[in-house]
């Protein structure tokens, strides 16, 4: 399976983006999805998860209550909706596709070229 990540851009601190990474290739179906970000000088930090039914999902503290992840199974597309965005949420964001369930980046097999949100005033 490919992974093709869009919708980054840049916003001012308050301001909305919507996510989206669209699978190809293999099936999609069964795998866990993941969104990761890297800043500037930093490590790759988790996001959030969402399970294959979306029965499962576990959000980064830093994101609670703002981010929203979502997944479309028959459109092959998982989405993160991105609201009161704080200029520290700046930095390239990766989704990324597991066969288990896991916030752990390196149980993730299949990434997304990364696409780069900008909040600032």
């Amino acid at each position: 399976v490919q992974l093709q990540a869009s919708g980054g851009g840049s916003v001012q601190p308050g301001g909305s983006l919507r996510l989206s990474c669209k699978a190809s290739g293999r099936t999609f179906s069964g795998y866990t999805m993941g969104w990761f970000r890297q800043a500037p000088g930093k490590a790759r930090e988790f996001v959030v998860a969402i399970s294959w039914s979306g029965g499962m999902m576990d959000y980064a503290d830093a994101v609670k209550g703002r981010f929203t992840i979502s997944r479309d199974n028959a459109k092959n597309t998982v989405y993160l909706q991105m609201n009161s965005l704080k200029p520290e949420d700046t930095a390239v964001y990766y989704c990324a596709a597991s066969a288990v369930y896991s916030l752990r980046a390196g149980r993730y097999n299949v990434w997304g070229q990364g696409t780069q949100v900008t909040v600032s005033s």
